[in-house]
């Protein structure tokens, strides 16, 4: 029987210094069975329930904050996957942020500062679609965008992305010193299933308005951006700050593994609704009697 624990172990990346990004397979679904599929929706809705329950825990007693980052190539599912695993939280403790194209205000400050601003506060959950993890993805595979970072040209040198990898690696260190869990996700999908999704976009009307030719573009670089991937999860995979490398080809398997590690890594922070102490005891019975006597 595949458990909750199997399943994250499987695509959970600590150390990435035996990580490769080939032992992955992008359809992979650990040989369950296609009838599984037919399934997943129940165990997806039972994982949203656990995690409905958990994050009411985790807000009330606004002491942990949780930050989870989505990476991946174009329509591998980022955007239905935070929508379906997350359908189920209150709205009021999670934030979802889309980090595009940087505006000029944030070139005018380091690469980090407009993510830093967007980080969660204790008691929420933070979503990142996309993140500071662009720059040592798309700014690599296109040089051009780093020209366009007024860096001093003397700190633009070929160490200069090692240096990238050690400053993440020492700011998630600095969160989870200070009581943000983070999990961050690459939704591996493979060439062949972005075409398939890419070409559903073009003939579906209603998926129209979320084609855009420059992804086509983007192909053109693929290994390139592969490379980069696998670079960034070898070097910032960490055991308080791990990557989940999860097979994105089956939405509905995505989806489950997903939802599986939110709730583990909420699971691990033992939450409880806070206990009410003799004074707030005492104020709450001098409030019913007041509303009896009313």
């Amino acid at each position: 029987m595949l458990t909750a624990g199997k399943l994250l172990e499987a695509f959970q990346v600590t150390d990435g210094a035996k990580f490769r990004l080939k032992d992955v397979d992008p359809a992979d679904t650990l040989d369950l069975e296609s009838e599984f599929k037919d399934e997943a929706p129940e165990l997806l809705a039972g994982g949203i329930e656990r995690l409905r329950d958990l994050q009411e825990k985790l807000y009330a007693q606004d002491r942990w904050a949780v930050l989870l980052v989505f990476q991946a190539m174009d329509a591998a599912g980022k955007d239905s996957t935070i929508k379906h695993v997350m359908s189920g939280v209150n709205p009021q403790g999670v934030e979802v942020t889309s980090f595009k194209q940087p505006s000029q205000e944030d070139l005018d400050h380091d690469y980090l500062w407009r993510c830093m601003r967007r980080v969660p506060e204790r008691g929420r959950i933070g979503i990142f679609n996309r993140s500071y993890y662009e720059e040592v993805l798309v700014v690599r595979v296109h040089p051009d965008i780093l020209a366009r970072q007024k860096l001093p040209p003397e700190l633009v040198t070929e160490k200069l992305w090692d240096g990238r990898f050690q400053d993440i690696r020492n700011y998630e260190r600095y969160l989870a010193r200070n009581g943000t869990v983070i999990r961050k996700f690459f939704l591996h999908v493979s060439k062949k299933e972005q075409r398939k999704r890419f070409l559903e976009r073009i003939d579906e009307g209603r998926k129209n308005w979320k084609f855009s030719l420059a992804d086509v573009h983007e192909r053109q670089h693929w290994k390139d951006y592969m490379r980069a991937y696998e670079d960034a999860i070898r070097e910032t995979a960490t055991k308080h700050a791990p990557w989940f490398v999860v097979p994105a080809d089956h939405k509905w398997f995505t989806r489950l593994v997903v939802a599986a590690a939110v709730v583990d890594a909420l699971e691990d922070l033992d939450l409880r609704f806070p206990k009410v102490d003799a004074r707030q005891r005492a104020e709450l019975r001098a409030a019913r009697r007041m509303l009896e006597h009313e």
